[in-house]
């Protein structure tokens, strides 16, 4: 055979062979890029990405326009205030003989004993409803007067059983033409950025601001700047995450009330969720559908680690600390102390600002005793109750509301 002939064929079996070889390799290539995108697309479907977020209907300025009656549409409103683990512990009585008048009571089979055992946060958030009630009523051009348990505090010794007897607020409202609010479009930004803040300083504008929501207030706010207390209660704020994420009975009641899924959200419309981590878009689908499928990816050791690490970046970057305390440790006190959070968190975002509590080293159970004890020591040395702790700062990232009830299914005849 001719040489030349012999070469020829020779590169034309290479190059048949090369071309088999990038077809195989682009096959497997392509079969590889189709198991990903179908297993990323079963991830995001158990996730639900395709189902409608109505735990997030609230969230729309125009939500409360289904209700005629004014008193449902402040609870539209209300209902976006922050609550502890999100529990939203509200119910609402419409008064029957007066059309002004409607009452605020807490919803004993939402309490969280492991980490609130006396139910103090439950009375802080009360308060945080009352406040944003109360923004939005100024909104709509209503004047609401509180009157706070008009009959009569709980029987500590039968808390549940009180707490559905009696009121913590009777609420009157009244037409003013003169009422006005800076606060209402921060009704609908997140309460609550657990990001790391940027490095700029509050300014004496800013801290004159958040200072003036105190007014004639029964609870004190005091915003501490310092390096020294930023660092202090930083501290305190990690040691108090980690004590919590290593307290059983606190791990067991937040993972009962974690929903994975867009459907059990809607379902729940309360409690914990990704969001709470700052995820959004694709990534919250594509998380959701991994705990779903792999719930091992989100154990209670993940957790701990990642809540501790989360503290930790988020206290190494904030600006300041508010602390908000009250003289003893009243039913009446713990919902001002609410009032008082609720409107320095509103002014804040009006002012551009974000926040997010730090309260886990507040709360009562025995473990927590040691910091509980510290920062009461530090910061409340004349035996005041400090009720909430708060970091605040200028965002770096903007964080997503998270699940809310639907305004209807809060009231209730008791």
């Amino acid at each position: 055979m001719c040489p030349r002939r012999t070469a020829n064929l020779m590169d034309a079996i290479v190059k048949s062979k090369k071309s088999r070889v990038r077809r195989i390799a682009l096959i497997t290539v392509a079969c590889v890029v189709a198991v990903v995108l179908v297993g990323m697309g079963t991830v995001l479907a158990v996730g639900g990405i395709f189902v409608p977020a109505t735990y997030l209907q609230p969230w729309s300025a125009t939500y409360y326009q289904q209700f005629t009656d004014p008193r449902m549409q402040l609870v539209a409103h209300a209902v976006l205030a922050p609550s502890g683990h999100n529990m939203q512990p509200w119910t609402v009585q419409l008064d029957a003989t007066d059309t002004d008048v409607l009452y605020l009571y807490a919803d004993s089979t939402r309490l969280t004993p492991a980490v609130d055992p006396f139910a103090r946060q439950t009375m802080v958030s009360q308060g945080a409803f009352l406040a944003y009630l109360q923004v939005a009523a100024e909104h709509l051009g209503y004047s609401a007067s509180f009157e706070l348990f008009p009959n009569g505090t709980y029987d500590e010794t039968n808390l549940e059983e009180s707490m559905s007897a009696l009121p913590v607020a009777r609420i009157t409202l009244a037409k003013d033409p003169s009422a006005a609010t800076d606060d209402y479009d921060s009704l609908f930004v997140s309460d609550t950025n657990r990001s790391p803040y940027t490095e700029a300083r509050l300014t004496a504008a800013q801290s004159d601001a958040l200072s003036a929501v105190s007014g004639s207030s029964a609870a004190t706010l005091s915003i501490l700047t310092t390096k020294q207390d930023i660092t202090a209660l930083g501290e305190l704020g990690i040691e108090g995450t980690r004590i919590e994420t290593e307290y059983l009975p606190a791990t067991e009641e937040s993972d009962a009330v974690f929903w994975g899924t867009e459907q059990a959200k809607n379902e729940a419309r309360s409690g914990f969720a990704v969001e709470g981590q700052g995820t959004t878009g694709l990534m919250k689908y594509f998380l959701q559908g991994l705990i779903t499928i792999v719930p091992a990816v989100n154990d209670d050791a993940a957790g701990a680690k990642n809540a501790i690490a989360l503290t930790a970046a988020g206290v190494a970057h904030s600006a300041g600390y508010a602390l908000i305390s009250t003289a003893a440790n009243s039913r009446a006190e713990q919902v001002e102390a609410g009032i008082m959070y609720a409107q320095f968190s509103l002014r804040a975002r009006t002012l551009g600002l974000v926040t997010q509590p730090l309260s886990q080293v507040l709360q009562e159970y025995p473990t927590m005793a040691v910091p509980y004890a510290a920062i009461h020591a530090k910061y409340a040395p004349e035996g005041q109750t400090i009720q909430m702790l708060v970091r605040v700062g200028m965002p770096t990232t903007q964080y997503p509301v998270t699940m809310r009830r639907d305004a209807a299914s809060l009231v209730y005849s008791p």
